[in-house]
């Protein structure tokens, strides 16, 4: 009995050791994300803290002791700082978006504004779904030009106005009087900006992304494995900072104009690609945002990579992701005020 008793206790201790050396290397990854653990970093923090969680209470069966609690304590702690999930906390109160025309804030109308990634329309047609929240600006992925207009056409009674690139389109209810396309083609997916003419003569430029898909290669005993996360974290990186080159030499950004920019990161918002955002931009969900606000998958949503961005010149008020089985995303409603 003795030695089972001793055997017990020496794993309940490795199993201790075990979650902590995860939470060191979970909280280095998260924090600093570098490009070389790119493929641990690409699952939700929460995932690695299950692992951790579980470490911690198989342990307590095993070894009756405080500090198996303790990791437990500093497993959760840890999720709650470090989780995108848990960043709108502070955001309970606040009201949703509700379908219809934005209610009044202080007496102005807000700009409400859906992004999409629609699928091809391979799950079916989101207009209805779309007219439901009568959004003033929406913004498009993976949707062919013909299928912009049919949406603008459905949502603005044919007197809206539309463009479209490369399976990317803006559709809104306001006139359109310059578009601006990535004349860089050496990637596969491309940023459009459009800027829109709002009927007190202000404009608004918006940028509509859609970068490199994520690699989703999770077999981290290979190390081909972690060169393919890496690669690609790299390659939207470059995405970005294009698309933040284009929008300054066109738009006298940053800092004169108001911009909105949304659509499909392919990559959650702790992500260093959102880094090259933080000077200039805010996430209209972090600002505002109410409910679960992950997008991908639709049915179980583990991520959260459609987001509306937009510089100081907005407040964001309203902001929740809807469900529509017309996509494997959900899409993202935000109402903006513009100052």
């Amino acid at each position: 009995m003795r030695t089972t008793s001793a055997a017990a206790r020496h794993l309940g201790w490795l199993l201790i050791a075990a979650s902590l050396a995860l939470h060191f290397i979970t909280v280095v990854a998260f924090a600093r994300q570098p490009d070389s653990l790119a493929a641990y970093t690409v699952m939700p923090i929460w995932v690695w803290g299950g692992v951790g969680l579980f470490l911690c209470g198989s342990a307590y069966l095993f070894l009756r002791a405080p500090l198996s609690m303790v990791m437990t304590a500093v497993w959760a702690l840890t999720l709650l700082l470090g989780a995108d999930e848990a960043r709108v906390i502070a955001n309970i109160g606040k009201p949703a978006p509700r379908p219809g025309r934005p209610a009044l804030v202080d007496g102005q109308r807000p700009i409400r504004v859906i992004t999409f990634n629609s699928a091809h329309f391979q799950y079916g047609d989101p207009c209805e779904d779309l007219a439901r929240w009568d959004p003033d600006i929406v913004i498009l992925q993976e949707c062919p030009g013909y299928r912009v207009k049919a949406i603008a056409d459905r949502l603005y009674g044919g007197k809206g106005d539309y463009r479209s690139f490369a399976l990317n389109g803006v559709a809104t209810r306001w006139e359109i009087n310059r578009e601006v396309r990535n004349p860089d083609r050496r990637f596969h997916y491309f940023n459009h900006n459009v800027t829109v003419q709002l009927p007190d003569t202000r404009t608004i430029e918006v940028v509509n992304l859609h970068l490199s898909s994520a690699a989703t290669d999770l077999r981290l005993w290979q190390p081909a494995c972690w060169q393919k996360h890496h690669e690609n974290r790299r390659q939207r990186r470059i995405e970005m900072a294009v698309a933040l080159r284009i929008l300054e030499d066109t738009a006298a950004f940053p800092g004169a104009q108001p911009v909105i920019l949304a659509g499909d990161f392919n990559a959650p918002p702790g992500d260093p690609v959102q880094r090259q955002l933080d000077r200039d931009f805010q996430d209209a969900f972090l600002a505002s945002g109410t409910g679960w606000g992950n997008t991908f998958h639709r049915r179980i949503p583990i991520l959260r990579l459609d987001q509306i961005h937009a510089t100081r010149h907005f407040t964001p008020v309203r902001c929740r992701a809807v469900t529509t089985r017309a996509s494997d995303h959900r899409f993202v409603v935000a109402d903006l005020l513009l100052e």
